[in-house]
């Protein structure tokens, strides 16, 4: 399993072979025994494989090709739906209509969601997650038709792989890990932790693609610029809202 994770790759061009539904549900049960706050497991997945769902998936998803090709499309979803109704089924008043519940059940999903990859990869079928869900909830509620206290949080695509891609770069171990306690970076820090990424030949191609000055301004200038994360982070925070989540008064 440690070789999987190593050799983990995003699968973005998907064979039209579908998955058995044994191999899928070994992937979903993979997918529950992920760790869970108190054991609540405050988390749904929608499976999708109807192509009209997936096609008015791929319409949401920025139209990116990979969600018409893949096979299944799983959508995880913070979900206080079932535990609220649970709990009021046994005369338990639940208090999960916070802000902090839904942080909750985002974890438990996204737990849940990594698990799934990794048993997907195991059985040598390819994933890539789509960043668009949260951009774009308020449609994916519409379409999977999620009720009040859901709120999707991320999607796996998974299906045969089309493409062997290299490996995607990481920063090295002493960019992320910090020992006892929290050690800031220095410029020096910064310098060498980014070295290598921003010396790849991949980088310097996209560099002269977008006519940017270094990697970093083609984050914050053109994939990801203030404008709209402004814009989606107040989307996001509405849908929250509308879904049952920012109640957070006596």
């Amino acid at each position: 399993m440690i070789d999987t994770i190593l050799q983990h790759k995003s699968i973005r061009k998907y064979k039209s072979k579908s998955i058995d539904d044994k191999i899928l549900n070994n992937i979903l049960e993979a997918a529950t025994k992920a760790s869970t706050t108190g054991n609540m497991q405050v988390y749904s997945i929608v499976v999708s494989k109807d192509e009209t769902i997936k096609e008015r998936l791929w319409e949401s998803h920025f139209k990116q090709d990979m969600v018409k090709q893949a096979p299944v499309v799983l959508t995880f979803c913070a979900d206080f739906n079932r535990f609220n109704k649970w709990c009021k089924q046994r005369n338990a008043e639940p208090g999960y209509d916070n802000f902090l519940s839904f942080y909750t059940a985002s974890i438990d999903a996204l737990l849940a969601a990594q698990n799934a990859a990794i048993a997907a990869e195991d059985n040598n079928l390819g994933i890539c997650y789509l960043g668009t869900t949260t951009y774009m909830a308020k449609s994916i509620i519409e379409i999977l038709e999620l009720p009040n206290g859901v709120v999707p949080v991320t999607t796996l695509v998974l299906g045969y792989p089309d493409e062997s891609p290299d490996l995607t770069d990481r920063l090295p171990l002493e960019g992320i890990v910090h020992n006892e306690k929290y050690s800031d970076y220095s410029v020096d820090d910064i310098n060498r932790i980014y070295n290598e990424k921003e010396s790849l030949s991949q980088t310097k191609e996209l560099i002269e693609i977008n006519k940017t000055e270094n990697l970093a301004q083609i984050f914050t200038d053109k994939r990801y610029t203030k404008k709209d994360n402004i814009h989606f982070s107040n989307e996001f925070l509405n849908i929250i809202k509308e879904q049952g989540f920012m109640n957070n008064s006596d």
